[in-house]
Order: C-alpha cells, then structure tokens, then sequence
C-alpha cells in the first residue's frame, strides 16, 4: 500500500473541502435532474458551515464522516450513519448516505479505500448490516458494489426532479 494515501475520520477544517467536492459532485450528476438554476446557487460557504457543524457535533455518536487522502488532499469522502428508513432497525442497520470520490482522481483506489473504511467504521459500531440508495441506472457504481458484496434488497423510492421522478434502489451487505 502506499503511504501517501489513506483513510481517516474527518476534522472540522475537512468541511470547506468536503463542500467544494460535494458541489462539484452535484453540479455533474444532478445536472440534468433538478433544476441547473438551483444547483448553481448552492452557497459552498453555507455547504461547509453545515459540514463542519455535522462533524464537530453530530447528532448521534454514530454518525461519522471519513475522507480519502492523498498525502494531506482530499480526495473523497462519505457519511455513514444509523439507517432512518421505515423498515430499518436503527440500532442493527447502518446507511452509508454520502460517497463521493473527486471525478478527477476516481479508478485510483480512493473508492475502495473509502468503502472498507466505511464499512469497518459501522462493522465497529455494532451495527449488523449496511444499506446504500444508488440510482438504478448507474451501472458503473451498482457493478463495482455489486464486486464487493452488496445485493439490492428490493426497496425503492422516488423524489420530484426537474424532469421527472428520480429514481433510487436500496443496497445492502451484511456486516457479520
């Protein structure tokens, strides 16, 4: 392994960088599903202020924040928490609810340092299985997890977007 990347939890000064990659994140996927206008006026400053708050005090001692570096730039980060889901026992489900890996530094090893990060993280927590929302046509991603141990469970859902209903499957692994 390479010493100069690695996975660690977050620091609250994490937040302005977490912000500007989540950003970017939504400007590029999200583009053509809810409104550009929107997107566009996304206040990093307000991003980071809410990424910083969410680290430094977060609403259960199980909600966690992980980045991926490279030397001391961040690279990627992701969020994982106990699953609020209607069906999903809060004390045995974890969800990871943010996964981005800056587009420009992916097929790295980033991605897959991030998720054994995650998943070891919610493993130590006690929590029994993970979950994961993707978009179903996401190939790219539903293929990677699918390489590394995570099924769907049958659930789905939607929310409005700018051109219609956007789509989402739940993923799951076990973590015993």
């Amino acid at each position: 392994m390479n010493a100069d990347v690695s996975v660690r939890l977050a620091w609250p000064d994490d937040g302005a960088r977490i912000a500007a990659v989540q950003r970017a994140h939504w400007l590029r996927s999200y583009g053509d599903l809810v409104d550009p206008a929107e997107l566009e006026a996304l206040d990093e400053s307000v991003m980071t202020a809410r990424w910083t708050q969410l680290i430094s005090a977060p609403r259960d001692a199980r909600m966690r924040t992980l980045v991926a570096l490279e030397r001391a730039t961040l690279r990627g980060f992701a969020l994982v928490h106990p699953c609020h889901d209607p069906d999903a026992d809060q004390v045995r489900d974890a969800e990871i609810g943010e996964f981005v890996v800056d587009a420009d530094h992916r097929s790295l090893g980033h991605g897959s340092r991030l998720l054994h990060a995650c998943v070891d993280t919610v493993r130590a927590d006690s929590f029994e299985r993970a979950v994961w929302w993707v978009s179903p046509t996401d190939d790219e991603l539903r293929a990677w997890l699918k390489e590394s141990g995570w099924e769907p469970d049958g659930a789905h859902r939607e929310f409005a977007g700018a051109n219609g209903p956007v789509k989402q499957i739940r993923l799951h692994t076990t973590l015993t």
